[in-house]
């Protein structure tokens, strides 16, 4: 009776998990292109940019950065968890593409959609090992890892603007600057 309990419990927390995120993405994709942008959360952008070229291109001294730098850097689990967040915004900004450019924007999105579960894996594996403190010595590679596929995701985005639409590039880069900095910034951008 036990077991039947457990794994009917598990399951329904995973559906519910999965219909959540859903609706999440169905809410975001019927927002509009400013809508989007407003909804972007503050990321230490330049910090996540730099520790995802370290992690993506790497260098001779592969141990040069420091896990304590790296979660500073990053803001903590808050700021992963914005990453996380953010990931989503980033996704439907490029389901926003599709209007001008389907293909393309249609494979970007589907490697974005790649990158995002990298950033959400990384995310939860954070998430345990900070709360329970079990096997705090590997966070610092998943930091690296979620940063990582965080500037990928804006790296592709920023390159699929530029290549679809370069009237919204300048607006998207500039938004994507703006998350560096404070969120009351964030109402500055041009549109």
């Amino acid at each position: 009776m036990l077991p039947s309990f457990l794994f009917c419990s598990v399951v329904a927390i995973i559906l519910g998990r999965i219909l959540y995120a859903d609706a999440v993405m169905r809410r975001l994709y019927r927002c509009d292109w400013n809508e989007l942008i407003a909804k972007l959360e503050t990321i230490p952008q330049a910090e996540v940019a730099r520790l995802g070229d370290d992690y993506l291109n790497p260098r001779s001294n592969q141990i040069e950065i420091e896990p304590d730098d790296i979660w500073t850097a990053i803001g903590g689990l808050e700021g992963v968890r914005r990453m996380r967040r953010n990931a989503r915004i980033l996704i439907a900004l490029a389901a926003h593409a599709q209007r001008w450019n389907f293909t393309e924007s249609v494979i970007v999105m589907e490697r974005m959609r790649h990158d995002a579960m990298q950033l959400q894996r990384a995310t939860l594996q954070i998430t345990l090992r900070t709360l329970l403190h079990l096997g705090c010595l590997r966070v610092p590679f998943h930091l690296h890892e979620s940063a990582g596929a965080y500037h990928l995701m804006t790296k592709r985005l920023t390159t699929l603007y530029q290549n679809s639409h370069s009237g919204l590039y300048p607006r998207l880069v500039f938004a994507l600057q703006q998350t560096n900095s404070q969120p009351q910034l964030r109402s500055l951008i041009p549109l």
